[in-house]
């Protein structure tokens, strides 16, 4: 039985085709974590590495949830070095090529600052399920599926966001 289980998840054709499966949707998730796609795609490929280093130990009816573990602590470390970078990006003046009113420039900026601020300050589970429906499209029952939660919960943490998202930004 245990041999059955672990040879499925070391099959090329089964673990090709449960990357096919998950692949896109653990890099969103990932890239709802922290905003950056690339890093999200290389910290989903490094996941599926790690599944397929350990596919002898990961039954495949656990492999989902093991990728996913993995996954997100990666995201975990990577987002501490993400602050890095972005307090380095923060306080680097480059100079400005536009030829764009200056004023509106700095508004410009400090607005997408408290947009990506207030989406940040947001709760995980309020900002996953954000992201998912309004950069990905997703709909509530989409979210709900991978998510393993109701729609009702979806739509509770969407209304939630939403709410934050006005108080914090000051919409009128």
């Amino acid at each position: 039985m245990t041999n059955n289980s672990l040879s499925e998840t070391c099959n090329e054709i089964v673990f090709s085709n449960f990357f096919k499966k998950h692949g896109k949707s653990l890099r969103n998730f990932l890239f709802y974590k922290y905003g950056n796609k690339d890093q999200a795609e290389d910290l989903a490929q490094e996941a599926f590495i790690k599944l397929w280093q350990n596919c002898a130990a990961v039954p495949i009816e656990k492999a989902k949830s093991y990728l996913y573990t993995i996954a997100n602590n990666s995201s975990l470390n990577e987002i501490k070095h993400q602050k890095v970078v972005l307090q380095y990006e923060n306080n680097f003046t480059g100079l400005d090529k536009t030829n764009e009113n200056p004023e509106f420039i700095l508004e410009e900026k400090q607005f997408k600052d408290k947009l990506l601020k207030a989406i940040e300050d947001l709760n995980e589970t309020q900002r996953i399920a954000f992201l998912m429906h309004r950069i990905d499209g997703k709909k509530y029952s989409e979210i709900a599926e991978e998510l393993n939660i109701s729609v009702k919960a979806v739509e509770k943490r969407i209304h939630f966001a939403l709410v934050e998202l006005r108080k914090t930004i000051d919409f009128k």
